[in-house]
């Protein structure tokens, strides 16, 4: 018999680190699992303000009224970002600053549907059955660090956008280059095998620090699990 697709419960963690070497963190991070939301964003190194460009996403994300359906979800992030992104234009003029920007990485769950949104490097990776997958792509010059997509970069901002079903089991890491960069796809699928958010979460910060921790670090694991699935667990402590 067919599961009701509205069964799968949607549990989560988020960690930010500053990292070994930057003075401050430009990261920020939203877990909203609830809602079905999460978001993190990565302030552009080396342009001004680059702390209040990521928060502004953040704090206006969380905004977000609920949504009767995925696509009505997905519209309404989509209109809530390309505000941000006038916003942060505005804020720089102000400021009289030439740009204030942050990439930006959005998961959204409704029922078993899950969709990501994105502009710029941050990630975001789908542990499956012991398979590590990368839902997004890069926007960034090959071989290079430098962005080529971001918010309020430009007059108007590109999103891309990725939708799949989501399965009982399901990890989703959500995260900054300041983790992607310096921890490998194994290690990564490594951390996500133990099945439990804040544990994997806690790992993959202290992976990335241990590799250099050059940059600030961001994680937001998070798991589908299906509530009519009546499995038997077993004690971890075994």
């Amino acid at each position: 018999m067919k599961r009701d697709s509205q069964l799968l419960s949607w549990t989560s963690a988020a960690r930010t680190d500053i990292g070994l070497v930057r003075s401050r963190n430009e990261d920020a991070c939203l877990a909203r699992p609830e809602r079905g939301l999460w978001v993190v964003a990565d302030g552009m190194g080396g342009h001004a303000f680059g702390d209040v460009a990521s928060r502004t996403i953040v704090e206006a994300m969380d905004r977000l009224d609920p949504a009767p359906n995925m696509e009505q979800f997905i519209a309404d992030a989509r209109a809530m970002i390309h505000q941000v992104n006038q916003d942060l234009r505005a804020d720089a003029q102000a400021r009289r600053v030439p740009v204030m920007g942050s990439t930006v990485v959005v998961l959204l769950a409704f029922g078993a549907q899950a969709a990501c949104l994105w502009a710029g490097d941050s990630r975001i990776y789908l542990f499956r059955k012991g398979r590590l997958h990368q839902l997004t792509q890069d926007h960034s010059q090959p071989d290079s660090n430098m962005i080529t997509r971001a918010v309020g970069a430009a007059e108007s901002v590109e999103l891309d956008l990725g939708t799949l079903a989501a399965r009982d089991g399901d990890m989703f890491l959500l995260c900054s280059d300041g983790l992607s960069n310096p921890v490998p796809d194994e290690e990564i699928a490594g951390a996500l095998a133990c099945g439990e958010p804040g544990q994997a979460a806690d790992e993959l910060i202290t992976l990335a620090r241990a590799n250099g921790g050059r940059d600030n670090i961001t994680a937001v694991v998070v798991r589908a699990d299906d509530t009519a699935d009546d499995k038997t667990m077993l004690n971890p402590a075994l």
